[in-house]
């Protein structure tokens, strides 16, 4: 076992005396040939006050800069955009959404089981993916309008939208005192990023897209003075509500409809969305008797084509149905081992 062993006070002296003496003498010191470095030339200190730097307005501004043109600005330039509907409220399908390519997501609050405060986690999702939001209320009345504004969607959609009158008061939903009724708390919501954006009230109106349901009989008859509103950026058709108000709940398809619908989309272009008359785009949904191609061919700007629980209902059908498709067909595909995993084995569910 080790030891260790106490200095006594006669090897403490020696020590002492050893740390007196200089143990390098003069001819063993190393001299170092003085050189002299060159040190790049610094920039002039900034002139910008440090206030300017730090303000989140300037880091805002340049974040807007860089930011894609809007839905609103898009259709002014001429672009067709093709959108889809989610009524799952899931911000995974959201973000899958957007990371696929939509031109933007329409939030269906109408018809989904979400609210407000579901809708939330799917804007932030397509936030992330630098995709436009677009919120469908359940209801067209300054409450609900003022909670989804506020969450900060790039465009807004009013159902059942029957008369110019709706379509007035639609607009002052919108609008802050005294062009509107809209109740302001823009300092602390998202949709003006909590305050930050020192620009919002200046910019809101010309960035928000706002759209407007025809989907009755009542509403088609009135659909040019509806699409005259000012303020009134885009005529949503509603093919679905439109054949149930003229007796074909069960045939949208049917030639009567088709003729109505035909007669409405007229009378929506005569307006010239984007004009400096004013005017509203087209926009509606496609079926399956009316492709996204066709409607586009018809002067639609706004076309959403597909509905997130519809897709995963097809493809979910469509995968139990070729499941049950090759048993019937028997056990032609059956590995060596019997156990039926056929040609596909496990790569079917990592590569669909």
């Amino acid at each position: 076992m080790a030891t260790f062993a106490y200095p006594t006070s006669s090897s403490i002296l020696t020590l002492r005396k050893t740390l007196t003496n200089n143990p390098f003498p003069p001819k063993t010191l190393i001299h170092l040939p003085l050189t002299s470095t060159r040190f790049p030339k610094l920039p002039p200190p900034s002139t910008t006050p440090l206030k300017t730097l730090l303000s989140p307005r300037s880091a805002a501004a340049t974040a807007a800069a860089a930011a894609p043109q809007t839905l609103k600005s898009r259709l002014n330039d001429g672009d067709t955009l093709y959108g889809l509907f989610l009524l799952s409220f899931s911000p995974t399908l959201a973000e899958i959404a957007g990371l696929a390519g939509y031109d933007f997501v329409v939030v269906d609050m109408e018809h989904g089981h979400g609210g407000v405060s579901d809708a939330l986690p799917c804007l932030h999702a397509l936030a992330a993916t630098s995709t436009p939001a677009i919120l469908r209320l359940p209801e067209s009345n300054p409450t609900w309008a003022k909670k989804a504004l506020d969450l900060g969607p790039q465009g807004i959609m009013f159902p059942m939208i029957d008369s110019p009158k709706l379509a007035r008061k639609a607009v002052s939903y919108c609008r802050f005192p005294p062009k509107g009724v809209r109740g302001s708390a823009h300092t602390v919501v998202r949709a003006s990023n909590y305050g930050i954006d020192a620009g919002y009230l200046s910019n809101y109106e010309d960035e928000l897209l706002i759209m407007c349901q025809v989907e009755s009989e009542e509403a088609v008859k009135k659909i040019e003075e509806i699409a005259a509103v000012d303020g009134v950026d885009c005529i949503q058709m509603g093919p679905l509500d439109l054949s149930a108000s003229m007796g074909y709940l069960w045939d949208p398809g049917n030639k009567k409809v088709r003729e109505v619908m035909r007669s409405a989309e007229k009378a929506v272009l005569k307006t010239a969305g984007g004009s400096s008359r004013g005017g509203a785009f087209l926009a509606g949904f496609a079926m399956p008797h009316d492709s996204p191609d066709d409607m586009r061919g018809r002067g639609y700007h706004m076309v959403s084509g597909a509905v997130d629980v519809g897709l995963f209902r097809s493809a979910a059908v469509e995968d139990v149905k070729k499941f049950k498709m090759s048993l019937m067909a028997g056990s032609e595909d059956d590995d060596e081992d019997g156990r039926g995993r056929g040609k596909d084995g496990d790569e079917k569910y990592w590569s669909e």
